[in-house]
């Protein structure tokens, strides 16, 4: 059958998925506003909008995570009340979110099959899905551990989990929620070629990413969402990624980072053979050395899960470890009571870790609450010995929210009332209005959208301007070769090479990513 006569076909037949009327409130956010849509069986359709558009919660209530206030929903023609996950799963709908919903001290094998028994004995099940989740990793390269334990496992292993969760429910209406975040374009690619098959076996793929090039690659429609409202649907042959991002924020977005070239100064940050072991006896970090100057963007570049993230959180105060950091040549401790991430911040050293929700914010705690973590001793915020100025952490959070568009932009919301990207801008403003000596960030644009992204590139660079040093850790590598002024490749623990990001490109990145030296590279 040509392209075009199943094509032809889609539009003819019942759409896979049709939402009509949909409304949703939070207290006074109202997240969703009178949406409809529809979407074609064997299509890949996206979504896109800025953070706080309402995109997660529309697709949270078509897999029964949250109940809609108004409105119905219909599978390949036929209205369809989806009032829990169980429901969504038994309709063939399967759900990969942007924060994984995945039961921390449970095995890989034990979260695949976790609300999928097969009845009351565990055992079967589990026999069952390790032999499907061995077939389902080999077929689609998403190698795991079925036995490791996920709070054990790094963010790009988590994914791949969450993508082989809904992939063992066999569902035919599978939602992906930023899937790509912990990705190298590579195994974007890879991704995307998975979702391409399952398109060609008529699966329906609903793609919610604020990636454009993802976009404009891997979908046949786009609809677009603003301020809870769906504004437009189009063919994403008939638009562009300029035009796309104009209507997600209402106004021309800058598509690429604007700076001037770096001056750098004298080496404020030096790494000597920093070395990690973690609890289980496995070298994390394997002499680690660098060091990141005045007035420049040093970029970590590598796939998750090679030693980043262990070496955020040891330059945190977060993790000990042994070797040398020292700060405009004092030397830092890397263990005991003086290592620890407050006094890190009293060293100068600020801190955006690369899991918000983790090691960023207490969701549970309001906004306000949040500014002031690891900065509590400041005077602005004390009366005296032992007493908070609570109003005065209040307007400085107001202020905070107003300068980084933190919507909506009030203090007293708890943080797991704000979109992902919000989320993160209430993590970057809190660390960069510290207007710390060195910047620590991983991750700074993981979930967040276009308008936001520049946002968040133009406050690195502007710490950047002011002559602090900035160490950036990414595994997007179109965000590493258009933000840093110098990369450095992880592999294995190791740094497998060093090059000006201007004299660089992604393939020759892409094969230091993948273990080859920076000679042979």
């Amino acid at each position: 059958m040509t392209g075009e006569k199943q094509q032809g076909r889609q539009e003819t037949a019942a759409p896979a998925i049709e939402l009509k009327g949909i409304s949703k409130a939070f207290g006074p956010v109202q997240a969703n506003r009178d949406i409809s849509l529809s979407v074609a069986k064997g299509t890949i359709h996206g979504i896109v909008g800025e953070n706080g558009a309402g995109k997660s919660t529309l697709m949270s209530i078509l897999y029964g995570f949250y109940k809609a206030d108004a409105g119905e929903i219909y599978i390949n023609g036929q209205r369809t009340p989806i009032p829990d996950s169980q429901a969504a799963i038994a309709a063939g709908i399967g759900m990969v979110f942007q924060h994984f919903k995945l039961v921390e001290n449970f095995t890989v094998l034990e979260n695949v099959v976790l609300g999928a028994e097969d009845g009351a004995l565990l055992r079967p099940s589990l026999a069952k899905a390790r032999k499907t989740l061995v077939q389902l990793a080999h077929e689609y390269e998403l190698e795991v551990d079925p036995d490791a334990v996920i709070e054990e496992l790094s963010v790009g292993h988590q994914q791949r989990v969450e993508i082989l969760k809904a992939l063992y429910r066999s569902a035919d209406i599978l939602i992906l929620d930023e899937p790509t975040g912990v990705l190298t374009p590579s195994e974007a690619d890879h991704l995307f070629r998975i979702l391409k098959n399952l398109r060609a076996q008529g699966k329906t793929i609903i793609l919610i990413t604020h990636k454009l090039r993802e976009i404009m690659e891997a979908t046949d429609t786009v609809s677009v969402m603003r301020q809870g409202q769906m504004t437009a649907t189009m063919k994403t042959r008939d638009t562009s990624p300029q035009k796309l991002a104009e209507l997600m924020v209402g106004r021309k977005v800058l598509l690429r980072v604007d700076k001037k070239p770096a001056k750098p100064g004298k080496p404020v940050l030096r790494v000597e053979n920093l070395r990690l072991t973690d609890s289980a006896g496995v070298e994390r970090l394997k002499g680690i050395s660098f060091e990141v100057r005045a007035g420049e963007i040093l970029g970590i570049a590598g796939v998750a899960g090679n030693g980043q993230s262990e070496l955020l959180d040891v330059l945190g105060g977060i993790s000990p470890a042994e070797g040398r950091i020292t700060l405009h040549d004092r030397p830092l401790p890397l263990a005991g009571r003086h290592a620890n991430g407050q006094a890190r911040r009293s060293d100068g050293i600020a801190h955006v870790p690369e899991d918000r929700q983790r090691l960023g914010l207490i969701m549970d705690f309001m906004a306000w609450e949040n500014m002031c973590f690891g900065y509590h001793n400041d005077p602005k915020y004390n009366k005296g010995p032992l007493m908070m100025d609570n109003p005065a952490i209040l307007d400085d959070t107001a202020e905070k929210m107003q300068r980084f568009d933190i919507r909506p932009p009030n203090p007293r919301l708890r943080a797991e009332s704000f979109s992902g990207g919000n989320q993160q801008k209430l993590v970057l403003a809190r660390e960069i209005e510290r207007n710390p000596e060195v910047l620590l960030v991983g991750q700074p644009t993981r979930g967040v959208d276009i308008g936001a992204i520049e946002f968040i590139h133009q406050q690195i660079v502007a710490l950047r301007d002011a002559g602090k040093a900035i160490l950036l850790v990414s595994v997007e590598l179109e965000e590493i070769l258009s933000l840093t002024d110098r990369v450095a490749v992880m592999f294995d623990g190791r740094i497998m090479g060093e090059r000006i990001t201007s004299e660089t490109d992604e393939k020759e990145l892409g094969l230091m990513m993948a273990g080859v030296s920076g000679e042979a590279a």
